[in-house]
């Protein structure tokens, strides 16, 4: 996935660079960046949640059945 979007920021940039805009350019870069730093929410466990434990006991929960 990080040289997909390496490759896909370098192809960004050069593009930015030929039309001469520098938005593009930028957001190229960005994307580069991103890709070498493996920063973002699909890698380095970007998304992952935190481990919270409790030290209290669970409680057996009773079900009462109704018709």
């Amino acid at each position: 996935m990080r040289i997909i979007r390496l490759v896909l920021g370098v192809l960004i940039i050069t593009q930015g660079i030929i039309a001469a805009d520098w938005v593009v350019t930028g957001m190229g870069a960005l994307l580069s960046l991103l890709s070498l730093l493996n920063l973002g929410c699909c890698g380095a466990s970007g998304c992952a949640t935190g481990n919270f434990r409790s030290n209290k006991p669970t409680e057996e929960i009773s079900f009462e059945e109704v018709k």
